[in-house]
């Protein structure tokens, strides 16, 4: 793993590098997945407005979290805090975990949720889920990080009818260890 690969807390001015690699993540996994027109619509200068007011809000068990080169360029980042979508024993939820191509398969991605998993620790939550598409092939990586699958849903989205499925964790804990690496600055 790359030494120089940090994950912080996410700042505001950070907004324009979390909107590059969400268009970026989005339009390199999605294709087939979601509409075309969506993916081909997608805008890093609205989703720069919307990550700028979004890193803001975080609080006890909930925020944002990047995962930065040495040139402090955001490569990845990742979102968590209390569950949107009831899933019964379930407290937490994962809202987001994206990686640029060329940061994955570093070890990133498994620090980020064991730091998502620390935070939602220290706001009191002990468990939590995760919603995916059902048909992303990058799912499998919560099942290697222990996921067990919990639901599954029908949305609707951009006009396509999708279906979600949810991984639950009902101990934190041993996915929070995982965060073992260079200390978060």
């Amino acid at each position: 793993m790359d030494e120089a690969l940090v994950i912080r807390d996410a700042r505001p001015s950070d907004a324009v590098g979390i909107a590059k690699v969400h268009v970026a993540t989005w339009q390199s996994t999605y294709p087939g997945l979601v509409p075309d027109t969506y993916l081909v619509n997608l805008s890093e200068a609205a989703a720069a407005m919307r990550w700028h007011n979004a890193v803001q809000a975080h609080g006890p068990g909930q925020g944002a979290l990047v995962a930065v080169d040495a040139a402090d360029s955001v490569v990845g980042f990742a979102t968590y805090g209390g569950r949107r979508i009831p899933v019964e024993g379930y407290e937490g939820e994962f809202y987001a975990l994206y990686l640029l191509d060329e940061a994955q398969g570093q070890g990133l991605g498994r620090r980020l949720m064991a730091t998502m998993a620390e935070r939602l620790q220290e706001g009191g939550k002990r468990t939590a889920v995760v919603w995916c598409l059902r048909d992303n092939p990058a799912r499998w990586f919560y099942e290697r990080l222990g996921g067990v699958r919990v639901a599954e849903r029908p949305i609707r989205f951009a006009g396509a009818e999708l279906v979600e499925i949810a991984y639950g964790w009902r101990d934190l804990a041993p996915l929070a260890r995982l965060s073992a690496g260079p200390e978060m600055r």
